[in-house]
């Protein structure tokens, strides 16, 4: 019995660390697609930009970053039960 319990995998606590890894990954490409269009491109530079780029870069940041949240919310919502 003491075996079984050393061979059983916890798949919840998979899913658990999955969803964490998944929340890291899209971060971090979020956070660099807007980087790189922001900073190294120059779209979120006034004086490398000009309005127009700027006001759409701005949206683009503020529109993904409600999308993100929403898709971070969307993923987490669901409680895990206690072990």
């Amino acid at each position: 019995m003491d075996d079984d319990s050393r061979n059983q995998f916890d798949w919840q606590l998979m899913m658990f660390f999955i969803r964490i890894v998944r929340t890291v990954f899209i971060g971090m490409f979020w956070l660099m697609f807007n980087i790189f269009f922001g900073l190294y491109l120059g779209y979120a530079v006034p004086e490398t930009s000009t309005p127009l780029l700027m006001g759409i870069f701005y949206t683009w940041l503020v529109l993904s970053a409600v999308g993100f949240v929403y898709l971070l919310w969307r993923m987490w919502r669901k409680k895990m039960p206690p072990p």
